[in-house]
């Protein structure tokens, strides 16, 4: 979803739902948050996404809060959780709120879906099928749902998972303004079709789960990473329905090695590990940079990276800011 020129207003069109102008403006003050998943220590390109979310709390006088997102608990490994917890707490990131674990709020995302019950339907189509007939391959990657379920099951079929129907071709275009990318806007049926909220495994999508989360802890500012732009225009579409405000998003580069592949546990990111101020300050340094940040050097303590990144990150932003508004 590449990032273009803001268009006028009266030449897009506009997607008719319960929503008001105002549930775009983010109340104050600032909520940030950083939602990890428990698969793994944290990495570096996970740690860059922290640091963004970290520095724009800070640099805006705002709180910090860390959920844990193990909604995919079959992905969950044991103890990762505490891990990525000691790894922030060592880097002197801590949570200004009490830690969210998605696996206990289940309840949440079934009264949410319950509330928006008029456009989920069950889908018994399993993934070979979904190949077999998809209308294509969506920019994250995935197929696209042909829609083969959503005038109800075939004679004999049972439901396997559950899906959110999109509005149609020329009513489903979602647009957004990104702090970092600038304007961005998908159409829905084209991009995705009716995506899955509860999966044929029984746990409930990311889609429908973050955007649970970040309503009930009154999050006003998403800063995460780049591989998770596609996905905001689903989430915009579900908190329409759901009538709760949409927060301000902020996508940051994705960190890759040098074969072009996200960084991640898989791919060999190297992990921080406490214990090691030398280290922990080379890490954030390392994130810093990568981001774009121009800090003093040298750097010899955690306390002085946090005193000269802060004040960083506010004047990257306002420069992009006027670069993308120029």
């Amino acid at each position: 979803m590449a990032a273009q020129a803001r268009p006028d207003a009266a030449s897009r069109p506009v997607l008719r739902l319960r929503f008001s102008p105002s549930s775009m403006i983010p109340p104050s003050p600032y909520i940030g948050r950083f939602a990890p998943s428990p698969t793994g220590p944290l990495h570096a390109g996970s740690l860059v996404a922290a640091l963004a979310s970290y520095l724009d709390a800070r640099a805006n006088g705002g709180a910090w809060l860390i959920r844990i997102e193990d909604i995919d608990e079959g992905r969950a490994v044991p103890g990762a959780a505490e891990a990525i917890l000691a790894q922030l707490d060592w880097l002197g990131m801590h949570s200004d709120g009490e830690i969210v674990w998605q696996s206990r709020r289940k309840d949440r995302y079934q009264a949410a879906r319950e509330r928006i019950a008029d456009h989920v339907y069950g889908c018994g189509c399993n993934r070979r099928e979904i190949a077999d007939s998809r209308l294509g391959v969506g920019p994250d990657g995935a197929a696209i749902y042909p829609g083969t379920c959503r005038h109800g099951l075939a004679p004999g079929r049972e439901a396997r998972s559950l899906r959110l129907r999109v509005p149609e071709p020329g009513d489903d275009l979602i647009g957004f303004q990104d702090r970092f990318a600038g304007w961005q806007e998908q159409r829905l049926a084209l991009a995705s079709g009716d995506f899955v909220l509860k999966r044929a495994d029984g746990y409930w999508a990311y889609q429908l789960a973050v955007v649970v989360d970040d309503a009930e802890q009154g999050v006003t500012d998403v800063v995460r990473g780049a591989d998770l732009l596609d996905s905001t225009p689903r989430q915009i579409y579900l908190q329409r329905l759901l009538g709760v405000p949409t927060p301000r998003y902020l996508h940051v580069p994705v960190v890759r090695n040098a074969n072009g592949e996200k960084l991640s546990k898989q791919t060999g990111a190297l992990a921080v590990l406490p214990g090691n101020e030398e280290a922990a300050v080379a890490a954030l340094r390392q994130a810093a940079g990568f981001l774009g940040l121009r800090l003093a050097a040298p750097i010899a303590s955690m306390a002085a990276f946090w005193r000269e990144a802060v004040p960083a990150w506010a004047k990257l932003l306002a420069e992009r800011g006027a670069l993308l508004t120029g």
